[in-house]
């Protein structure tokens, strides 16, 4: 593999804060893109603030904040919009997770900063999206899990509506936006003219919500909260083992048989009226669940992965963070959990990134910054500052 990444000549301003934008230009960055971090001067983006810490730097901003270069810059100083109008004009890429119209009252939205580059890509992400009845409402990613769906088909039945484990609402913002801009350019490429990407979390989490829609639709009965099995295929859920619990997906009619005949040593299974099909299967999951936890809670989890893998049906254990870390596939192989250094915080673990490609290196190369930390580089370095103009725009404020 070469030293060669694949966005290396691509520019990214990242005026964005805590997780769905600075999650998008954390994915630039790795895939090599120069990614410059634009913050309000001494108090910086909101995850700043957000725990755990190390040497009292936050290591959550650190993981969404890798390879970017960081700068101050005050947006309501007319020197501030100057700066930044020049830096635009170097500029490929603009994101900003802003509420809408924040940006078009600076006199910075994307109708005015194509004026001074008509190529440039404006990707924006917000709760709702910047048209529609919503775009004035305040967006986080538990509101997204919450009026995009996600949270009504999540928990086990019976048990009030749940939000997923992690910021996931947040994470497909960031993950589309990425998409959008990438696709911008390339559109540029043919155009020679940028764009703006409209991007919101709300819209993201229903675009993730895949067959409950369409069950939905064919049914007109709303999906119910099912804990971890599945409305599509069975047997596809967790399984209690004599040391915990387990997973088993048999996702065709030939693993089913084989489970059955080969493992279960239950062959009449495979004609029992209410598991002959996969939707009999679904339908009758209580069932089914009650035979197979039958042989399951009998061995440990790891008898049961071995066994169901040596005849090749999907089966896995349920990894806690511990266990990833740990993992040599996970964490090592596949490079998913990542030592880095920071100047503050020292030697730090971050998550990996999982866009690995043959011909160009995904890496993270540059810690997160601290506040302003790379002024006199950009400011001096890529706009040509004098030392002594970037100690005025100190003294001013501007930075």
């Amino acid at each position: 593999m070469t030293e060669h990444r694949a966005l290396e000549n691509i520019v990214v301003l990242d005026m964005t804060r805590v997780v769905a934008g600075p999650f998008c230009g954390a994915m630039l960055g790795d895939l090599g893109a120069t990614v410059i971090k634009i913050e309000v001067p001494g108090r910086g983006d909101d995850a700043r603030a957000y725990g755990p810490y190390i040497n009292e730097e936050s290591l959550y901003y650190s993981n969404l904040n890798r390879n970017k270069h960081g700068v101050t810059l005050n947006l309501k100083s007319e020197k501030g919009k100057e700066l930044f109008l020049r830096l635009v004009k170097k500029a490929d890429i603009v994101i900003e997770n802003f509420r809408p119209g924040v940006m078009e009252r600076l006199g910075l939205g994307y109708d005015e900063l194509k004026k001074v580059n008509p190529q440039i890509i404006y990707g924006e992400i917000s709760g709702f999206g910047s048209y529609g009845p919503y775009r004035d409402r305040p967006g986080y990613d538990i509101i997204a899990q919450a009026m995009g769906g996600l949270m009504s088909v999540t928990g086990q039945a019976g048990n009030p509506p749940t939000r997923v484990g992690s910021a996931i609402g947040d994470i497909l913002g960031g993950l589309n936006l990425s998409i959008g801009v990438l696709a911008a350019i390339n559109e540029r490429n043919i155009t020679g003219e940028g764009q703006k990407v409209d991007i919101s979390l709300v819209d993201c989490v229903v675009a993730s919500l895949e067959q409950a829609v369409q069950r939905y639709i064919v049914s007109e009965e709303v999906p119910k909260r099912i804990g971890n099995s599945y409305q599509s295929i069975a047997p596809y859920d967790t399984y209690q083992a004599a040391d915990g619990y387990v997973v088993i997906g048999c996702g065709n009619q030939k693993m089913y048989e084989k489970l059955c005949n080969e493992i279960l040593k239950k062959p009449e299974l495979t004609e029992d009226e209410r598991f002959l099909t996969i939707p009999l299967r679904v339908k009758n999951q209580a069932q089914m669940k009650e035979y197979i936890e039958a042989w399951t809670s009998k061995q440990s989890v790891n008898e049961i992965v071995e066994t169901l893998l040596g005849k090749g049906i999907p089966s896995s254990p349920i990894f806690d963070l511990k266990d990833i870390i740990n993992d040599e596939h996970i964490s090592r192989a596949r490079e998913m959990i990542v030592h880095s250094h920071h100047p503050v915080m020292g030697d730090i673990i971050l998550n990996g990134n999982p866009v690995k490609m043959t011909a160009s290196k995904t890496d993270i190369r540059k810690a997160s910054p601290t506040l302003g930390e790379d002024n006199s580089e950009v400011y001096g370095g890529f706009l040509g500052l004098s030392d002594k103009e970037i100690k005025e725009l100190y003294r001013d404020g501007v930075i």
